[in-house]
């Protein structure tokens, strides 16, 4: 069983608290997109990150002295985003850092699939972003089939906790023998089951650091999360999709870190 999380836009880094034991999969197709983002323009990329002047400067520099070998982090604690802030990486104990490196990937528009522990440069690049790259029209095309095939395992099992614009990278090579959950944290509202943007991404990183905890190697394991105010709803639920209804109202949920 695999498990699927997006990358986060901000990043760190840090080169003394774990060694890094590898390099991400496919380096060669991120040594060409780090090639074509180094020889636009600045306002040319400046469009690619869509994003203010201070961030485009300070990665419009990071590419220009970028080396892809050098001054690598973990890529669990590359990412500085709050999933990952929530899934609390820092204070996994030895058996969760040995769980995640087996079971989980970071899907990224710049390396394409990274494993937790693969050693990682601080970088920009959304997957969504207008990149017409070696004669593909986006990165989407860039990649084809690429992540869906470094993630799926020979389980056929594979637990998403992406957003929409990396899990549609795998959802359109699933083949039929493919069972592919997509876990969803929502609140009742009007009647629908609302993702609120932030507590879903709190909810996701939880979720790793729960299945991680308990060494979750069935799907129906993580049926039993009950982080946050989050409880699974079997109602709502399909093989398809896992429902988790929080109820409790913000602030006064009992968290677990």
């Amino acid at each position: 069983m695999r498990i699927i999380i997006s990358p986060a836009k901000q990043m760190r880094v840090d080169t003394d608290s774990f060694l890094c034991t590898e390099l991400p999969v496919f380096m060669e197709k991120t040594e060409i997109l780090k090639n074509w983002i180094s020889s636009r323009t600045y306002d040319q990329q400046k469009a690619l990150w869509a994003c203010n002047d201070k961030i485009a400067r300070q990665n419009s520099e990071r590419f220009a002295e970028m080396d892809l070998g050098k001054n690598l982090t973990p890529a669990l604690l590359a990412y500085d985003g709050i999933q990952y802030t929530y899934m609390a990486p820092a204070v996994f104990e030895d058996g969760q850092f040995d769980y995640v490196q087996e079971h989980l990937r970071i899907l990224s528009g710049f390396y394409g699939v990274v494993k937790p522990m693969d050693g990682v440069v601080p970088y920009r690049l959304e997957m969504q972003a207008k990149a017409a790259v070696a004669g593909h029209k986006n990165l989407y095309e860039f990649w084809g089939d690429d992540l869906y095939r470094e993630a799926m395992d020979d389980s056929r099992v594979l637990i998403n906790l992406a957003s929409k614009e990396y899990s549609k990278c795998i959802e359109k090579y699933l083949q039929p023998e493919d069972r592919y959950i997509t876990c969803i944290f929502g609140e009742p509202e009007g009647g629908k089951i609302v993702q609120k943007g932030v507590y879903a991404k709190m909810a996701r990183g939880e979720m790793v650091r729960f299945m991680a905890g308990i060494h979750a190697e069935e799907p129906e394991q993580i049926k039993g999360f009950s982080w946050s105010g989050y409880r699974f709803d079997d109602g709502r639920s399909s093989d398809t999709e896992y429902v988790f209804i929080r109820t409790e109202i913000p602030g006064k949920t009992k968290h677990r870190l």
